[in-house]
């Protein structure tokens, strides 16, 4: 079983999204993303959170909000937990991250990014502002085959 955080930062309507472009053999090549990655021993979610974002962008988030858990399934991988986060405040300067490409994105315009077709489900779920919730995602290669919300299901 593998955890990790994922976090949408928020600033003038727009999220700051990464273009996975760097990194070998990555799950989300070319894919745009979310800032976060995987707990180390003893860490908590929030321990996680803030100790990616810092190694990815140099921020250090001070206002962060916690929105939902995120089941990935595939038939390649282990299964994921992700606690997904969006975040409003923080101090510190961008830097570069060796993932790929950091860039403000209007949040009108990223579903028209290269996403996983799970990801523009819950990050509608954080545009209609929906209270925490349970999202179980079953991909077939890079293929959808079954959303379920809060235990109802969606495909």
């Amino acid at each position: 079983m593998k955890m990790t955080t994922l976090c949408y930062i928020e600033k003038d309507n727009k999220y700051l999204m990464l273009h996975r472009i760097s990194k070998k053999n990555d799950i989300n090549k070319d894919k745009w993303i979310g800032v976060g990655g995987h707990f180390e021993d003893r860490e908590s979610p929030e321990d996680c959170l803030i100790r990616e974002v810092k190694e990815e962008t140099g921020l250090t988030l001070t206002s962060y909000s916690f929105r939902g858990i995120v089941t990935f399934m595939t038939d390649t991988y282990e299964t994921e937990y992700m606690c997904l986060y969006t975040a409003d405040k923080w101090t510190g300067t961008l830097k570069d991250c060796d993932e790929g490409k950091l860039e403000w994105i209007d949040k009108k315009d990223v579903l028209k990014l290269e996403l996983w077709e799970g990801d523009k489900i819950f990050l509608r779920l954080l545009d209609e502002n929906r209270p925490f919730f349970s999202l179980k995602l079953s991909y077939v290669g890079e293929n959808l085959v079954s959303a379920v919300l809060d235990g109802k299901v969606l495909i």
